[in-house]
C-alpha cells in the first residue's frame, strides 16, 4: 500500500517516495517482497504516482479512503491468481525478506483465514493493541482511541502487515463501513469481521520494532536511513570490505565493494558506484556513479562525480573533482584539479591547479584527451576540444587551446615584462 500522501512528513513530495541510501522507501519495501517470491507484487497508488513505478503493476486508489479501500483497490488485478495475499504497508522500509518469510510459513501451518503480524516495541505510541484469545489466536485489534486502560497496557500491537487466504479476504473487504465522515475503511476491521464470523485469525510475532515500524516523519525517515546504513555496512565489512568507521560512512545500496576495499571515514558512495579491491576511499571523499579500480586511491577531500572511472592503481587526491572522465592506470591526479568529460591515459601526473573547460556551455561536452606519460605543470587550462600527445610536457601556468604532439613541451602563457621602480611603497 503507498497511496498516502504522509502529511507528518511535511513534504511535497508522497511519503513513500522519499530516498533512503539509493532507494526511494516504497522500493525497499518491493524488494522485501519480490525476494520473498510473490507474484505479481502489485503497488497501490495514487492517481498522482500512478507512473513511478518502472513498469510495475499497479492499481490506483483514486480517492484517499483509507487502507480497507486500497486493498479493495487491487482485487480486480489480484482476485483469482493465488491463494495468499500479503498485504505490506509502503512505509516499511526495514522489512526483511526472511521475517515475511517466517509470516507467511506461520500463516499456512496455521491453516487459518488470516495471519497478523505483531510485535513490541519500546514505546507503543498509539499503536492499536492486539488482544489474544485464550488459545493464542486472535481476538481483536482495539484501536489506541477505543482502548481501555486493560487494553492500553498491553505490549503486543499491530504492525499493519497481513497475509489473508484470498477467498475470505475478498468477500469480507465488502463488508467493510465508513468510521468517518471521510467514508474512510479500515483494513483492521477485516480481521475483525473475520473473528466475529467465527474464523481463525493467527497473531504472529517476529521480528523487531527496526524492522516492522513504519516511517511517518522525517525524524523517523533519519533513524531508518541510520538503521539501513547500519545493516549495508555490517554486510559489506561481513564479506571481506574494511569499513574504519561505519557510523560515518554512507553506502548506498546498489553499492558494489569488492574484498579488502578499504572506506575511511566520512565517505559516502552513492548510486551504482563501485570500488574494486584494495582500493582505499576517503576520508571525506564523496563517489557518485562512479568506478574505482583495484588498488585506486581517492581522497580525502574528493568528488568523483557520475561516470568517472579511476583505473588500477590511480589517484584522485585533495580537493580533487573528476566528471565523466576515466584517468588511466597509475595515473595520479593528486591535489586541486578538476577534470571533467576527459581522457586520460596511464602514468601521467596532472600537477596542482588543472582544469578542463568548454567553451560551449551546452549539454553535450566537447573532450579533452591527455595521453599517456604526460607530464602537467601547475596552473594548466585546457580548453576542449584538445588532445596532448604522449610523453608531452606542459609548462606551468599555460592554457592550451591547440593540440599538443608527442613528445613536445608546450608554453601557452603571455609574456612576463617587469617595470623597473614599479613596485614597493609609492607616493600618490
Amino acid at each position: 500500500m503507498a497511496a498516502g500522501l504522509g502529511t507528518r512528513m511535511r513534504s511535497e513530495l508522497p511519503k513513500h517516495l522519499h530516498p533512503l541510501l539509493g532507494r526511494r522507501m516504497v522500493d525497499w519495501v518491493l524488494a522485501s517482497a519480490e525476494a520473498l517470491g510473490a507474484d505479481p507484487v502489485l503497488v497501490v497508488t495514487a492517481p498522482a504516482t500512478a507512473t513511478a513505478f518502472d513498469g510495475r503493476p499497479v492499481a490506483v486508489q483514486s480517492e484517499p479512503r483509507g487502507t480497507g479501500d486500497a486493498v479493495r483497490c487491487a482485487r480486480a488485478a489480484l482476485e483469482g491468481r493465488s491463494d495468499d495475499v500479503l498485504v505490506l504497508s509502503g512505509d516499511a522500509p526495514l522489512l526483511t525478506t526472511g521475517l515475511l518469510e517466517e509470516l507467511v510459513d506461520a500463516h499456512r501451518s496455521a491453516d487459518v483465514a488470516a495471519t497478523v503480524l505483531s510485535f513490541e516495541p519500546d514505546d507503543v505510541k498509539e499503536y492499536g493493541r492486539v488482544v489474544r484469545a485464550a488459545d493464542g489466536t486472535l481476538a481483536a485489534i482495539v484501536e489506541h482511541g477505543d482502548a481501555t486502560d486493560e487494553q492500553r497496557s498491553i505490549r503486543e500491537v499491530n504492525s499493519s502487515i497481513y497475509v489473508f487466504r484470498a477467498d475470505r479476504l475478498w468477500p469480507v473487504l465488502d463488508r467493510l463501513t465508513p468510521h468517518n465522515a471521510q467514508g474512510e475503511l479500515y483494513l483492521t476491521d477485516s480481521v475483525g469481521i473475520l473473528v466475529s464470523d467465527g474464523e481463525r485469525v493467527a497473531v504472529y510475532k517476529g521480528g523487531s520494532s527496526v524492522e516492522t515500524e513504519g516511517v511517518n516523519t522525517r525524524v523517523e525517515l533519519a533513524a531508518a536511513t541510520a538503521a539501513l546504513r547500519d545493516r549495508i555496512n555490517e554486510a559489506h565489512m561481513l564479506a571481506g570490505v574494511t569499513i574504519v568507521d561505519p557510523e560515518s560512512t554512507w553506502i548506498d545500496a546498489d553499492a558494489v565493494l569488492e574484498v579488502d576495499a578499504v572506506i575511511h571515514p566520512f565517505t559516502v558512495i552513492r548510486g551504482a558506484s563501485r570500488i574494486a579491491a584494495r582500493a582505499e576511499v576517503g576520508p571525506h571523499a564523496v563517489v557518485v556513479d562512479a568506478s574505482v579500480g583495484e588498488g585506486a586511491l581517492v581522497g580525502p577531500f574528493c568528488y568523483l562525480r557520475p561516470g568517472t572511472v579511476l583505473e588500477a592503481g590511480a589517484k584522485a587526491g585533495t580537493f580533487v573533482e573528476i566528471k565523466n572522465s576515466r584517468i588511466g592506470e597509475r595515473t595520479k591526479v593528486p591535489h586541486l584539479t578538476y577534470l571533467g568529460d576527459a581522457d586520460v591515459g596511464a602514468d601521467t601526473n596532472i600537477a596542482a591547479g588543472n582544469i578542463t573547460a568548454n567553451q560551449a556551455h551546452s549539454r553535450v561536452k566537447d573532450r579533452t584527451a591527455i595521453g599517456s606519460n604526460v607530464r602537467t605543470g601547475v596552473d594548466n587550462t585546457f580548453v576542449a576540444p584538445v588532445s596532448i600527445g604522449d610523453d608531452a610536457w606542459i609548462a606551468a601556468g599555460s592554457v592550451i587551446t591547440e593540440d599538443v604532439p608527442p613528445g613536445a613541451l608546450a608554453i601557452a602563457r603571455a609574456e612576463q615584462v617587469n617595470k623597473e621602480g614599479r613596485g614597493g611603497k609609492r607616493d600618490d
